[in-house]
């Protein structure tokens, strides 16, 4: 993958500032209640950069990327999980994919989103529309993904997210997904919390600790500020005794690379290959959806990959 650097020096001079991304776990009320806080300021602005996004596309998929960070923490091993989002609203359509070891990549099927009218808040739902929402789990060892699918109720990844746990993995859950811009319109910081009632919780708790999320500050707004998503978890559940457990790596990365693409070109049936050689462009430009990578093949190395 090829990172764009991001432009904006008081921008980056921010960044270096910030608690680095990362995924915490805790436990929260006597173990009943699993709680991971993501701190991902840091791969939001890189996949605003690499994919050159304005605020809206930046707030939608940086919402569906730190979703991805939510799912990453829900398998293990070399799992996998891809959340799709198909919708007939101007967002269209987004493709996330997260690795357990907190890799995350993926893009808008619509860039730029149209906007008819100057956009009076952040609420997404109108840019969604119906359509459904659909997440599957490739799982090492298991010869079929798990896939689950729902219709998009809400208009909000966070909302419609908590809804396919529900009815999908009967799970009940809490998801707040949280961007903060400065007056600017850059990100100053981006988190996101997932609580998930365990077998011995009851649904009191789980109802008091969403009482509390929704009447919680700003977690972007917090982690902007320097703290630390760990910080912030211990002080807004300090009544429901959280037992920290663990930190996990997050950022966004992709797998893709000059040398897969070069494989891919030698894949192709002889006709395109020939078609290519003939008629170029040169150099030949391919792009990778899932992280903006782009990668030039000059006309002698394609003379050499596919002659």
């Amino acid at each position: 993958m090829n990172r764009i650097p991001i432009q904006n020096e008081k921008l980056r001079e921010h960044l270096k500032n910030l608690s680095p991304d990362v995924r915490d776990v805790f436990l929260l009320h006597n173990n009943t209640v699993r709680c991971t806080v993501i701190q991902g300021t840091e791969m939001i602005n890189q996949m605003r950069a690499n994919h050159s996004l304005g605020i809206l596309e930046t707030l939608t998929l940086g919402h569906a990327y730190l979703a991805g960070g939510i799912l990453a923490s829900t398998v293990k091993g070399n799992d996998r999980v891809q959340l799709a989002i198909e919708c007939a609203g101007p967002i269209k359509g987004i493709s996330v994919e997260a690795w357990a070891v907190g890799a995350v990549r993926g893009y808008l099927q619509e860039v730029p989103i149209e906007v008819k009218e100057p956009l009076q808040n952040f609420d997404l739902s109108p840019f969604f529309g119906p359509g459904f929402l659909s997440v599957t789990k490739m799982l090492e060892g298991k010869k079929q993904p798990f896939k689950g699918q729902i219709m998009l109720e809400h208009g909000s990844i966070a909302k419609d997210l908590a809804t396919y746990f529900l009815i999908s993995e009967q799970t009940s859950t809490v998801v707040s997904l949280s961007i903060k811009f400065d007056k600017e319109g850059e990100v100053i910081g981006a988190g996101a919390l997932f609580l998930q009632k365990l077998p011995e919780a009851d649904d009191e708790t789980l109802e008091e600790l969403e009482n509390v999320v929704n009447n919680m500050g700003s977690l972007g707004q917090y982690l902007s500020e320097g703290n630390s998503g760990k910080a912030f978890v211990e002080e807004t559940f300090k009544n429901f005794d959280p037992t920290y457990l663990q930190s996990l790596p997050i950022g966004f990365s992709c797998t893709c690379s000059h040398d897969v693409f070069a494989q891919y070109l030698t894949s192709l049936p002889q006709k395109e290959k020939e078609e290519i050689l003939t008629d170029g462009p040169f150099p030949l430009q391919l792009h990778c959806f899932n992280c903006g990578s782009v990668y030039p093949f000059e006309k002698e190395e394609l003379q050499s990959l596919l002659g």
